[in-house]
């Protein structure tokens, strides 16, 4: 099979001219797809995620490094809801005595409402997520004290 060079250059113009990504060509047995990536767009992506990233894993570390007290966990990725329901009582807030084994959040995946219990007796020190949040498996989402 021998490559049909300007095809391919025409198709490269085409790009530029009509400020395409990809474009494709298709006659009989021959399928030519020509596409570029925009470097500029890429790599000025790439690291405000990266930095977003690390920035939001020192807070992180900060916050459990300046916080004593148990840290109940995600056990499983997912949402985690502070009430039962909209606009239902929260299961727990600041300041309030809580036991081991009472339901602290809960945490939604794939339309499973998992309750997630307190590891220990005390009192909410901190809660580290907002209602509705995305949270990982092993987050914390309290600290008891």
């Amino acid at each position: 099979m021998k490559i049909n060079k300007e095809t391919i250059k025409e198709l490269s113009e085409y790009l530029n001219e009509f400020n395409l990504t990809e474009i494709e060509y298709t006659d009989k047995d021959t399928k030519i797809k020509v596409s570029k990536t925009s470097a500029t767009v890429t790599t000025a992506a790439a690291p405000i995620h990266a930095i977003s990233a690390t920035e939001n894993s020192k807070n992180d570390i900060t916050k459990q490094q300046s916080t004593s007290g148990t840290k109940v966990t995600s056990p499983i990725i997912g949402t985690a809801y502070h009430a039962p329901e909209p606009g239902a009582k929260k299961f727990v807030e600041i300041g309030k005595k809580i036991k081991k084994g009472d339901t602290v959040m809960i945490v939604e995946a794939m339309k499973t409402m998992n309750h997630v219990p307190s590891t220990a007796d005390g009192v909410v020190k901190e809660i580290c997520v907002e209602d509705g949040q995305p949270v990982e498996f092993g987050q914390t989402i309290i600290i008891v004290e």
